[in-house]
């Protein structure tokens, strides 16, 4: 009987990451996959499942207008309970920080089902930033039975926090899956309007900045930033998907309505991010998703927080910590329009996020995890 695996997703960053791993569980005689929404994100994560040909079999809607963690865990909590209850699945996989992933983990250690955590073990060690996934993550790792996590570094955080090294498998990074499979697939826009802005005149810079952390000050700093580059940089444009939250989005207009070259726009389609990653000169973002996926395509990755879980990237010359002083991020910003060599060493790097098979991993470590098959080799 084949063993029946319940895929949880809810924001577009985990559907995003999750797609590649729920298609090699498709793609398994063993296994039988579940996909379930939570709907914490509903525009946005509908997009993405568009994307990738995939309709959930069970779909939670949690999402309300402006709603607090506290609201998306007190509704997700007993829904889930229920699922659990009506699906029986042997094993729930969750993905990274979110409090989908944290509501599905709870529910399931208190229904006896297995959890599989999906990008495990990466740390800031600092409860607050990035919040909450800092604390989502940690609890998560601590409800799971089975960890794949993305490289050597996290499984060593893992194990240090008393895992099993049995229990962790190390596989890469799904982002990285996700990326080139759709970077490989799409050619062409599917928003027409973004034509100017993504192929106009002049160097790109795709900007994003979301960080609850971030929301006030420091989104401000990130938008003083873009404006003061903009009037720098006479051959610079900016793409800047906004984000739908309105404490988010009534900063960066304020600061950036009718500035020179800056384009605004909603909440872009993933093939149309991965166009825009693939056309920019480099890229500014606050986003866990852009540190791993930009890379794949040689784009220098200037990461709009104080700390990131992703240190790796930054080891690895792929990522550079500019925070959101405005000062300082348009310095490290006029350091890689202005110096060629900078910015090819950082475009050239390898990206240490994965090879584009990490999806098979988890799945070949999911039967492994069953009895039903060997055990794969680590990512290195």
């Amino acid at each position: 009987m084949k063993k029946k695996v319940m895929a949880v997703f809810g924001t577009r960053p985990d559907t995003i990451k999750m797609m590649p791993v729920v298609e090699a569980i498709k793609g398994s005689a063993e296994l039988e996959l579940f996909a379930l929404s939570t709907g914490q994100h509903r525009q946005m994560l509908d997009d993405v499942l568009r994307v990738f040909g995939v309709e959930p079999d069970m779909d939670l809607d949690i999402m309300r207008p402006d709603q607090s963690l506290a609201d998306i865990v007190t509704r997700g909590l007993p829904a889930m309970m229920r699922a659990l209850d009506e699906v029986g699945p042997d094993l729930v996989l969750v993905h990274g920080d979110t409090s989908t992933g944290f509501v599905a983990s709870l529910a399931s250690f208190y229904s006896g089902v297995k959890v599989g955590h999906v990008e495990a073990g990466l740390r800031t060690h600092d409860k607050l930033n990035p919040f909450p996934e800092e604390m989502n993550r940690k609890l998560i790792g601590s409800l799971a039975d089975v960890h794949f996590a993305p490289l050597k570094t996290h499984k060593a955080n893992l194990v240090a926090e008393g895992i099993r090294p049995e229990a962790v498998f190390v596989t890469g990074n799904t982002a990285v899956d996700a990326v080139l499979t759709t970077a490989a697939r799409v050619d062409e826009l599917e928003d027409e309007k973004l034509c100017d802005a993504i192929y106009g005149p002049g160097r790109l810079l795709l900007v994003t900045a979301h960080r609850r952390e971030s929301i006030g000050a420091g989104i401000r700093g990130i938008c003083e930033a873009v404006r003061s580059i903009l009037r720098d940089y006479k051959d610079v444009r900016v793409l800047f998907p906004v984000h739908p939250n309105p404490r988010v989005s009534k900063t960066v207009h304020e600061i950036l309505d009718g500035v020179a070259r800056c384009h605004l726009t909603g909440p872009m389609s993933y093939p149309d991010m991965v166009m825009a990653m693939k056309s920019a000169y480099f890229c500014m973002s606050d986003s866990g998703g852009i540190q791993e996926e930009a890379p794949s395509l040689r784009k220098p990755v200037l990461v709009l927080r104080k700390v990131t879980e992703r240190p790796e990237g930054v080891t690895a010359g792929t990522l550079k910590l500019a925070g959101v002083d405005p000062v300082e991020v348009r310095r490290l910003a006029g350091r890689l329009l202005e110096d060629k060599k900078e910015y090819e060493r950082m475009a050239q790097s390898r990206n240490p996020f994965g090879d584009g098979e990490a999806s098979g991993r988890i799945k070949d470590a999911i039967l492994d995890f069953f009895g039903l098959g060997p055990r794969p080799g680590d990512y290195e």
